[in-house]
């Protein structure tokens, strides 16, 4: 594995350790070069509750790598996250840098009424 992957995976590693630490909901984002994916996953990590990714057919008219479409996936993680009674989560960013398209999914997914 490259450097920059092992790199990632180690603060993913450590933010995932306190997380779990909190007992809480995570939200979880997962990004390729083309596309991105959230889930949120229960307290003792077993179960998905909610998922959205650009591979699903009412995101993939557009381009799917890009700010917009990590904007409708963060708008329908919130929406399925409250049609299943979730309310707050933590942010697992599984160790991305907070900006471009992670930071568009966190922001869309807060407007959309996800606590965290």
């Amino acid at each position: 594995m490259s450097v920059k992957k092992l790199a990632r995976l180690r603060r993913a590693k450590k933010t995932r350790k306190k997380i779990n630490q909190l007992r809480m909901k995570r939200l979880c984002v997962y990004r390729t070069p083309r596309h991105i994916y959230a889930q949120i996953i229960s307290e003792l990590g077993d179960q998905i509750i909610a998922s959205a990714s650009t591979l699903e057919k009412e995101t993939r008219k557009d381009k799917t790598g890009n700010t917009e479409a990590a904007v409708i996936v963060g708008t329908l993680i919130a929406e399925r996250a409250k049609k299943a009674g979730v309310e707050k989560v933590a942010f697992d960013r599984s160790g991305y840098a907070f900006h471009g398209r992670v930071k568009a999914l966190a922001e869309s997914a807060r407007e959309g009424g996800l606590e965290f």
